[in-house]
């Protein structure tokens, strides 16, 4: 996380939160294995090489296995033929002692995503979206609320931050961050925009939010200039840059991110221009550090509901 004595803004870390709810997952699963003699277990189907994938797919593995879950990997070429992927996942579907399946995006080239992600039974997709489960969303009755914005509704509640009545503009309209946080934050009486890249004069539609939720996968976006003083500015993107020539224009001034560039190689940033909203921002998220380590433990905790559902059936 970028350090700047000059911010102002609460920094709402998510390690603490998501160490909760990971301990939580731990003694579900254990209640689990007490019962059915078995651990709850989580197949996870990574095709291709992205190396942002991979890491992730890591912590999401080792993650479950300290909270006792079973986890493993199915890791597939870049050259895997949709065929074969959808066979993939086929198979987990099938697989009677697989309780939650997760598709790690993006896929390779060739690929149809939602094909594929509509492929996964929704009683076993611990991300939430298969058609029946968004629906179920959209009717506020979730069966699986997908893990990130699970995550976030969560980290503004333990913050105290309360939404009925309070305006939220969401930024990027993806299926498994931006539609269903909308959803989320609307059955909790706020009043919510979903935004995007085609938004006539985004920044003043920004600027309107009590809430602002980022999500559209461009580094340091969202500049102060988009936040409304006192706002709280919950950033979603991890984007991964390698070179001081990758800086946007908003990071180009950033002296801890081209530290951190010449040291390691790489940096991590957000969707928001850190340094600068946290100037004028009421509270802000991390990255890495805030919404990521939630995301993660979400994972968890509906791979444990998903073993406790097909339990019932």
């Amino acid at each position: 996380m970028p350090k700047d004595l000059r911010a102002t803004a609460k920094i709402l870390q998510g390690a603490d939160l998501a160490r909760e709810i990971r301990e939580s997952a731990r003694a579900e699963a254990a209640a689990f294995a007490a019962i059915t003699g078995r651990t709850p277990h989580l197949r996870v189907l990574l095709a291709g090489n992205d190396p942002a994938s991979e890491t992730y797919v890591r912590a999401k593995t080792h993650a479950a296995a300290e909270a006792g879950l079973r986890a493993e990997t199915r890791a597939l070429p870049v050259d895997v033929a949709p065929d074969e992927l959808l066979a993939e996942v086929d198979a987990a579907n099938r697989d009677d002692d697989v309780d939650g399946i997760l598709v790690q995006l993006p896929l390779p080239e060739g690929h149809d995503t939602r094909r594929v992600l509509d492929a996964v039974l929704a009683r076993k997709d611990v991300d939430g979206v298969p058609p029946e489960n968004v629906g179920l969303l959209q009717q506020g009755r979730p069966r699986f609320t997908p893990c990130t914005p699970a995550g976030i509704l969560a980290l503004l509640e333990a913050n105290g931050i309360s939404l009925p009545g309070r305006r939220a503009v969401v930024v990027g309209r993806s299926e498994i961050v931006g539609k269903p946080v909308a959803a989320l934050l609307a059955a909790r009486d706020a009043t919510v925009t979903l935004a995007h890249s085609k938004t006539t004069d985004l920044p003043a539609v920004c600027r309107e939010a009590d809430v602002l939720v980022v999500a559209i996968g461009r580094p340091a976006f969202v500049t102060a200039d988009f936040v409304r003083p006192g706002a709280v500015v919950v950033d979603v993107g991890v984007n991964r840059l390698t070179a001081e020539r990758e800086l946007p224009k908003a990071l180009e001034g950033s002296a801890s991110i081209r530290e951190e560039l010449r040291k390691k190689g790489r940096a991590l940033v957000g969707d928001v221009a850190f340094e600068e909203v946290a100037r004028i921002a009421g509270a802000l998220t991390p990255v890495p550090g805030g919404v990521g380590p939630l995301t993660v433990a979400m994972l968890l905790k509906n791979t444990v509901l998903a073993a406790a559902i097909r339990l019932k059936k």
